[in-house]
């Protein structure tokens, strides 16, 4: 799990807003542009190149 002060740190590469933990807590999900980006072994992987379009 991703300590609350890192991910008040965190934003999203590619528009630069605000990452959220999605219900699995395996990704972070922008809420702007929808990229989510994977979580692996506690560390966020944060390359636009890595990120998905959530369809949700």
């Amino acid at each position: 799990m991703i300590p609350q002060d890192l991910l008040d740190m965190l934003v999203c590469p590619a528009c630069k807003k605000p990452l959220t933990v999605k219900e699995n807590g395996e990704s972070l999900k922008c809420g702007e542009c929808r990229r989510v980006y994977p979580v692996r072994d506690d560390i966020p992987i944060l390359l636009i190149d890595e990120a998905t379009i959530d369809a949700d």
